[in-house]
């Protein structure tokens, strides 16, 4: 399901089927990170149908076609832009690329679906904001540490069932595994991937509004860290910040590129959810030294005391959601106002960061 250095991490549901052939048809744009093989599995599970994909690295373009032998290789980006049965781009580009796509997909008529983060300057969210408004597309964000991880789906079932009250307080943590070698070079560039707070904090910003139910939030402190990769003078491999949401709810997450080579997969990613009448721990990828398999989530009321082994148990259904968002021109899998404020408020913690020497 997952390789232990986290480069492939492509989650496989069961097919949870919302649209026939051929009513939904995306194509792929920009092979940079492994998280388009997640994103391209959730829309097919859900009945989307890949068509096309380009890259300009034709070795990338090679292992994706024999991963999606459906798929077609398009001679060019515009070969695809222009094609009017696409409805969705999916892209995976450079971190500071990814803007740009965007805006070329709304204007061609395309809702547009990237990897997280979706900007890495607050001018870069300015334009795809004032771009989404005057063409009415959709400029989504695959936010994979909650959409795309069943534990993470259970805990907001949970909390929308009241099982432990309104929510006062999150905790994220999310360490990742450096693995350098295995890494491009845009990977250590501060222009191209925008700062730790920027990158990987995204995912963490975006649950916390989630979980605590903000529609906005401030950011009390925010630190970044070179602590291990000297080698790398542009990496940051930590970062922490504190948030309050605009209904009270506080938030604390740190992020960081520090794994040790002894864990058993590439993350020990952890979320630690509190309520008025209960709390939460979701053991995102591993249960360290007791259980290999991830999805692990346990949960604290009044009622008592309870362990879910969740793997294989919810499925993921936001991809579903968001194909019947993109027919329909709703919003049920998310609002676009929760996708911008989410990469607001990261960009405004890597903009305000103390830098810890």
């Amino acid at each position: 399901m997952q390789k232990k250095d986290g480069m492939n991490y492509a989650p496989q549901g069961k097919p949870n089927l919302v649209v026939k052939p051929g009513e939904f048809v995306f194509a792929v744009i920009a092979l940079d990170h492994g998280h388009i093989y997640g994103m391209s599995n959730g829309l097919i599970e859900a009945g989307a149908e890949l068509k096309w994909v380009y890259d300009p690295d034709s070795e990338k373009v090679k292992a994706f076609c024999d991963k999606y032998p459906q798929v077609k290789a398009a001679s060019s980006e515009e070969e695809i832009l222009n094609d009017p049965e696409v409805r969705l781009i999916a892209a995976a580009a450079i971190p500071s690329e990814r803007a740009a796509l965007g805006m070329r997909a709304m204007d061609h008529g395309k809702d547009y679906f990237t990897d997280k983060t979706p900007f890495t300057t607050l001018e870069q969210l300015a334009a795809a904001k004032e771009k989404a408004a005057a063409t009415g597309q959709k400029y989504y964000v695959y936010f994979s540490e909650r959409l795309h991880v069943e534990s993470a789906v259970f805990a907001g079932q949970l909390i929308q069932e009241g099982a432990i009250g309104r929510v006062v307080q999150v905790i994220g943590l999310g360490p990742h595994r450096l693995n350098a070698p295995s890494r491009p070079d845009w990977f250590f560039r501060f222009e191209k991937y925008g700062g730790i707070l920027c990158d990987i904090g995204s995912h963490q910003i975006e649950q916390f509004l989630y979980y605590a139910g903000c529609k906005d939030a401030t950011v009390a402190s925010s630190k970044v860290a070179n602590y291990h990769a000297k080698e790398y003078p542009e990496l940051e491999d930590f970062g922490d910040a504190t948030l309050i949401g605009d209904n009270g709810a506080t938030f604390y997450f740190r992020v960081d590129w520090l794994t040790p080579n002894g864990l058993g997969t590439w993350g020990d990613g952890r979320t630690i959810i509190l309520g008025t009448d209960g709390y939460i721990e979701i053991r995102k990828y591993i249960d360290v030294a007791r259980d290999p398999q991830g999805d692990q989530l346990y949960l604290v009321n009044h009622e008592g005391e309870r362990r879910y082994a969740l793997n294989g148990q919810v499925g993921f259904p936001f991809f579903g959601q968001f194909i019947l968002d993109c027919l329909n021109r709703t919003e049920l899998a998310m609002t676009q106002e929760h996708v911008f404020k989410a990469a607001e408020l990261c960009l405004t913690a890597q903009q305000q960061a103390v830098r810890v020497e």
